[in-house]
């Protein structure tokens, strides 16, 4: 089978590793601009995908816009039996959504139609689900409201971190994209439709989604420290100064107190939340690297009776 790969962050990278190792025939990867970085912006960082595919020899084409004339006849060119999104950032178009003979099949870290959008990981973390899992599912022009060709359900361990259920959700994701192409090779899939109606969504995360709000239970800031974990972070501000920094590593525990307010601060660091207590093990202040709660306290970063808001 003929594949054209979408995709750019490191999640798309063991979808695309598992359809070479398959021995699928992948013509083309399909990711975006390299990034300027640094403060000059002079120099330039590839995608995860564009990395991976250069090891492996397979041509890269990176246009600013998958709607570009140019990009759009060299995909029709390559004549792929199927393309393959992963994660990719850019919404398709109709033409190219026809183009491949099987259409474009794409990989979603959630159990469709749950969790629609650009942040499925994140928010299943955030609304506090037991279970996600991956869809592959044909797409439309919809948001990821195409038709389900395969699932895999995944149970959601209490401590997870955003960045560890993405890293697992993505190995799941590229076992089953596997599965899906081979069997929609031999014609032996039903694609059935989403019920439109059970919808829910998880959209792009802002700077106010990844503020940390102590009036909240315990249990719900742990969740939202966790879930922002390893990016872009949960953050707060430090009373007197609204000194900003990120939280990481935290759980519910018992105490109370005014919400925001440091209870602890030796060997330990115990936050007052709405109900009950957050103990958090890793803080990284403002333009400085994550480091131990521990090592923050002795630098004299907080000490009890502070308060965070």
């Amino acid at each position: 089978m003929r594949v054209v790969f979408f995709g750019t962050p490191e999640f798309a990278v063991p979808s695309l590793e598992a359809l070479l190792g398959e021995g699928f025939d992948v013509l083309a990867v399909v990711t975006q601009p390299d990034k300027p970085q640094g403060r000059s912006r002079s120099q330039t960082v590839a995608p995860p995908v564009k990395v991976a595919a250069v090891a492996e020899g397979i041509p890269v084409l990176q246009p600013a816009r998958p709607t570009d004339r140019a990009f759009v006849d060299r995909l029709r060119m390559l004549a792929p039996d199927v393309g393959v999104v992963v994660a990719y950032g850019h919404i398709l178009k109709p033409e190219l959504l026809a183009l491949p003979g099987h259409g474009m099949v794409n990989v979603h870290p959630s159990l469709l139609p749950e969790l629609r959008g650009a942040a499925p990981v994140e928010w299943a973390i955030l609304n506090g689900l037991e279970k996600t899992g991956v869809t592959i599912m044909r797409m439309d022009e919809g948001l990821d409201s195409g038709p389900i060709l395969h699932q895999l359900p995944h149970y959601i361990e209490p401590e997870v971190t955003g960045g560890e259920l993405s890293e697992h959700l993505a190995e799941m994701g590229a076992q089953a994209l596997v599965e899906t192409l081979s069997l929609l090779e031999q014609n032996a899939l039903k694609p059935v439709p989403q019920d439109h109606a059970r919808a829910t969504y998880a959209p792009k995360l802002t700077r106010d989604t990844a503020r940390i709000r102590w009036s909240d239970p315990a249990d719900k800031v742990a969740r939202t420290i966790r879930a922002l974990d390893p990016k872009p972070g949960a953050w707060t501000v430090l009373e007197p100064g609204n000194v900003e920094l990120k939280l990481f590593g935290a759980r519910p525990v018992q105490g109370n107190g005014t919400p925001g307010e440091v209870l602890q601060a030796d060997s330990r660091l115990l936050i007052a939340a709405g109900s009950g207590a957050v103990e958090v093990e890793e803080v990284q202040p403002a333009g400085k690297p994550r480091m131990a709660a521990a090592d923050w306290l002795r630098g004299r970063g907080v000490a009890a009776g502070g308060r965070f808001a």
